[in-house]
């Protein structure tokens, strides 16, 4: 069942019906019953993944606590005081036991969406290496589909697990109220990665019918059908026009392929963001923001604290950080900075866990080298970024270029754009050496004549449906512009007069009730994400 789908808006309205109609304090209950049967749409045998994982993570968060609790119990202890040496063995011994059940957790946790997930990627890269050495090996594929939103799912699973940890949170002690935490229907079926710090309480409390948080909440919901429905899914049409037959294009032609997946990718993404945001919103639940306006960022760097914002913090949280503070990096840039001198020196254990988080990134996207390939081209234009900063700041001065104008913002602005729709190639590819392809067939000739030799009207879209996509994206980038300043589009549509508003809202209905592109039975185009 699709989030963007007939069946869902009946759903829905069911859903908010009952939430504000039943006593309060059922609501948390009656939002994991309805979690689980958006969830058992899907396919029964793959909520038994989910279980799965809620009851390993459970379980592993009161283990992790108790061991916590027995060391207290032990450490305070008034009748017999421990000398020193003895509250450092039970301290060590208790750090071990935490770290097994940790590690033990963490590999049950992962496995269970790296079975599914990579376990073919895995045993067709070994078949083909075991065959040039001529090996007589031969492993098995399975067959299956990908559990919805398990990548999700069990990111949130992994940081509840590391935040008992570290002690940053208690461990929830409520078998049910922690499977909601994990099954929360907006959410689960492209993110964000929420925390447990930030969101099971709001799941849990009580929430009366507000009229403002509710129709803030279906203004946003009303925004992402517009960006999906309108934009990204008559996109769509173009782009899998162009990539289904790319043997048949070069230069511009791929290029523009490309340029639409960027803004396909951001509307579709973002606008599924938009209407999870929005459900939970009218219920008074607030979701973490996943996107900022990515396409107005000045580096590279800035881009991903922009663009699936939960999933760079998770990543910089659970991955980096770990890296860059651990014993064995601290050893690395002491290596370094003797070596290769302080600066450069202590600047290479960061670029290393840049890379390693930025590959952990691409592998998260999908069980392809083309993801591997995705990760390793952000990582490294952010490590080049950092390695040279020094020698782009000469340049700059050396040059007197000034940099608080708008046409340095600009060129930053333009330059970032262009290399993260160049990163698109393999996030669109069918496989690395397809990528590989497109590339060298964007750049291996100009074709400009394309604009007007009716090349652009071949790809499944009508005049009039460029003239939409025009009028609908500088809209879109109007709105991003207003945003970035500061203005909170909401809120002043809400303080204008009562027909103005309601002509926005209607206008806003039509707009995707008419020029949204659906498919059989009125169901729209699946979420890219959905698949990740």
């Amino acid at each position: 069942m699709s989030i963007t789908s007939s069946i869902f808006l009946i759903f829905l309205f069911f859903v908010f019906l009952i939430y504000f109609l039943i006593p309060k304090k059922f609501q948390w209950i009656f939002l994991l019953i309805a979690s689980y049967i958006f969830y058992l749409f899907s396919g029964f045998g793959k909520i038994l993944f989910l279980l799965f994982t809620t009851s390993i993570t459970f379980f592993t968060g009161i283990l992790l606590e108790k061991t916590d609790a027995e060391l207290e119990t032990i450490l305070n202890n008034n009748v017999k005081p421990l000398s020193k040496e003895q509250r450092k063995k039970f301290k060590d011994s208790s750090k071990r036991k935490k770290r097994i059940i940790l590690i033990c957790a963490l590999l049950l946790v992962l496995g269970i969406l790296g079975v599914p997930k990579y376990y073919n990627f895995f045993a067709q890269n070994f078949n083909s290496l075991a065959n040039v050495f001529s090996l007589d090996v031969d492993l098995s594929l399975l067959k299956y589909l990908l559990p919805l939103g398990i990548s999700f799912y069990t990111f949130q699973s992994v940081g509840y697990i590391i935040d008992i940890n570290r002690g940053k949170i208690k461990a929830d002690r409520n078998f049910a109220k922690f499977a909601l935490f994990l099954s929360f229907f907006p959410q689960i079926v492209q993110g964000p990665i929420s925390r447990y710090d930030q969101l099971a309480h709001q799941l849990y409390e009580p929430h009366s019918f507000n009229y403002e948080r509710v129709k803030f909440g279906l203004q946003l919901m009303l925004w992402g059908f517009f960006k999906k429905l309108v934009i990204a899914d008559r996109l769509s049409i173009a782009v899998n026009s162009i990539f289904g037959n790319s043997f048949q294009y070069e230069g511009l032609s791929i290029f523009i392929g490309v340029l639409f997946f960027s803004f396909q990718m951001y509307c579709d993404f973002s606008g599924g963001i938009d209407i999870a945001r929005g459900i939970a919103e009218s219920m008074g639940i607030s979701l973490v923001e996943n996107f900022r306006r990515p396409f107005f960022s000045k580096s590279i760097d800035e881009y991903w604290r922009r663009w699936h914002i939960s999933l760079g913090d998770w990543m910089r949280d659970y991955v980096f950080y770990p890296l860059a503070l651990s014993k064995t990096f601290a050893r690395l840039g002491k290596f370094s900075r003797k070596h290769l001198g302080n600066k450069i020196g202590k600047i290479i254990p960061i670029i290393i866990a840049n890379l390693i988080t930025f590959m952990a990134v691409g592998v998260w996207h999908g069980p392809y080298w083309k993801y591997v390939a995705f990760g390793t081209y952000y990582g490294l234009l952010i490590s080049i970024g950092l390695l040279f900063k020094p020698f782009f700041q000469k340049i700059v001065r050396a040059l007197k270029i000034n940099t608080d104008c708008f046409s340095w913002r600009l060129t930053q602005i333009s330059f970032v754009f262009t290399a993260t729709t160049i990163g698109r190639y393999f996030v669109r590819a069918d496989g690395l050496r397809h990528a590989l392809q497109l590339l060298r067939q964007t750049f291996s000739i100009f074709n400009p004549w394309i604009f007007y030799d009716g090349t652009l009207l071949n790809l499944g879209l009508r005049v009039e449906d460029y003239y939409l996509l025009l009028i609908s994206i500088l809209f879109l980038i109007l709105l991003e512009i207003l945003k970035e300043t500061g203005i909170n589009i909401r809120e002043k549509i809400s303080h204008q007069n009562l027909v103005f508003r309601w002509s926005v809202y209607l206008i806003g209905i039509f707009a995707v009730l008419i020029f949204g592109i659906y498919g059989q039975e009125y169901d729209a185009v699946e979420f890219i994400y959905r698949g990740f």
